[in-house]
């Protein structure tokens, strides 16, 4: 009987101990004393749902236009293969209907596959590891698990948390989905490039390549988004950055700690890292190879380390050459002859700009001192093609210097476009419509015989004012001949892009 009592106690202490230590694995918050759990608390109250509520849209924004941007990748891409298919069926029916069958079974396969990883529980997990969304992940899973262990915590806030980890858990699913797209993409580039200069056709691959191009750049701007964090996410990590408990849990949860575990086993980076050659090995090696000069072991610096610091520093102005080109990713291949346009990674209102100018007119027997107070709307084309709309209000000084009087002299409609000539140049051209006559009331405007026309060429100067642009234009009005009252021909304005 004794003995059946000790065998049961000892089952009883073994069990408390493997719950404890379950406990204390799968819930580090469970874990903590009652000072930490307090401040947890506290950081609950510091976030407001409203933020939450931002984070929660940004990251299904950006979740969505992921998923967007995938399917239509593959869209495009299967369109541009079809029609190199039935062009190559006129020179090798055998060929192309090969190439049609290879193309739709890898197609088939790589939609099946993002398909089962969508309808997947666990979504498909990021293999790639990006600082900002790390931490704003394991900081909603901190967050999240605490309502277990702290009572009273605001049901509105637990529920908005969960749901800010469900995006955040959704777009990693979209990342990882383009990362397996861009690499299909890219493999699929490499097999057309290596069949059809059989055929002749290694021309018909630009478009191809402008579409992988352009999405892996568009890719890369995606996450630096997700990446750069902005004074949303700053201000909803600033309550929990000073944790000790946070400290913890991110030691232990983060993508770096997955790749390089520490745990309670006694492991430590070392021991994860074992079998690599450490620093001062690689240093003896290069000195037994080379001689202790190459290795500084012998004094007098390090010239093989100067050698490498130099290769860096030629290296880095290369990179800074190939960003300013308009490419920023060693994945994508730029096409012989293609010249990227910036703009077409952007969305629609990243490529707006929006302008304030001033134009100043002396007065004549006719017409006051007038000053153009415009406002514009730019769209950029292309790096070095901008289009626009514009109004300007136009406000009268009176006459003499002593009869100084403001009134309304008008209004201008405009439209204008600028081409980049050289360096900070650029050459431009508008038309312009301009009511040049004092009003009252807006209905005044209707009166079309009122409104003369300007055609406009000339050159703009454009320049940095800190961290915003300011621009001069020397403006010839080639219709101002033809106008009663004739406006002035030469019209210089002064600008600042906001």
């Amino acid at each position: 009987m004794s003995q059946s009592i000790t065998a049961f106690q000892s089952f009883c202490c073994m069990m408390a101990i493997v719950l404890a230590w379950v406990f204390c694995s799968v819930s580090p918050v469970a874990a903590q004393s009652d000072s930490s759990l307090q401040q947890i608390s506290q950081s609950y109250d510091k976030l407001s749902l409203s933020q939450l509520n931002k984070l929660e849209s940004k990251y299904a924004s950006l979740g969505k236009k992921l998923q967007q941007q995938n399917t239509g990748i593959l869209t495009r891409m299967k369109k541009k293969e079809a029609k190199l298919q039935k062009e190559l069926s006129g020179k090798d029916s055998v060929a192309a209907k090969q190439m049609l069958q290879q193309s739709q079974e890898k197609y088939k396969k790589l939609e099946a596959k993002l398909q089962a990883t969508a309808n997947s529980a666990n979504k498909n997990p990021l293999k790639e590891y990006i600082p900002g969304l790390d931490t704003m992940q394991n900081s909603m899973r901190f967050l999240e698990q605490a309502k277990d262990q702290i009572p009273g915590l605001p049901a509105d806030k637990v529920a908005q948390v969960k749901e800010v980890s469900e995006k955040l858990k959704n777009l990693q699913s979209q990342l990882q989905q383009a990362n397996d797209i861009k690499a299909f993409v890219k493999e699929r580039q490499q097999q057309l490039t290596n069949q059809l200069p059989k055929f002749n056709m290694g021309s018909q691959l630009t478009g191809i390549n402008k579409e992988a191009y352009y999405y892996q750049q568009q890719l890369q701007e995606y996450k630096s988004l997700v990446n750069n964090k902005e004074k949303l996410e700053e201000k909803a990590l600033a309550t929990l950055r000073e944790l000790p408990a946070f400290k913890s849990f991110i030691k232990q949860n983060s993508y770096l700690a997955r790749m390089f575990p520490s745990g309670s086993s006694g492991s430590t980076m070392e021991g994860a890292l074992a079998g690599l050659q450490t620093r001062s090995q690689i240093s003896q090696q290069i000195s037994d190879r080379l001689g202790t000069a190459a290795s500084g072991t012998a004094g007098g610096g390090n010239p093989l380390q100067s050698q490498i610091t130099q290769a860096q520093g030629q290296l880095d102005d290369l990179k800074a050459k190939i960003n300013k080109a308009g490419g920023s990713s060693s994945d994508a291949a730029m096409p012989e002859g293609f010249k990227p346009n910036g703009q077409k990674t952007k969305s629609f209102l990243q490529r707006l700009e929006y302008g304030i100018n001033i134009q100043t007119q002396k007065s004549s027997n006719l017409l006051p001192s007038i000053s153009d107070i415009g406002l514009s709307l730019g769209y950029k084309l292309t790096d070095n093609k901008v289009i626009g709309v514009g109004a300007s209000y136009k406000l009268g000084w009176g006459k003499p210097i002593n009869n100084i009087k403001f009134t309304s002299e008008g209004v201008s409609l405009r439209s204008y476009i600028d081409i980049k000539a050289k360096g900070s140049f650029w050459l431009t051209g508008g038309y312009e419509l301009n009511y040049l006559q004092s009003f009252g009331k807006i209905e005044e405007l209707n009166n079309l015989d009122a409104w003369q026309k300007s055609g406009l060429l000339g050159l703009t100067k454009k320049y940095k004012v800190g961290k915003k642009q300011g621009n001069m234009q020397l403006l010839w009005d080639f219709l101002s001949y033809s106008q009663k009252p004739q406006p002035q021909a030469i019209k210089f304005r002064l600008g600042y892009t906001l």
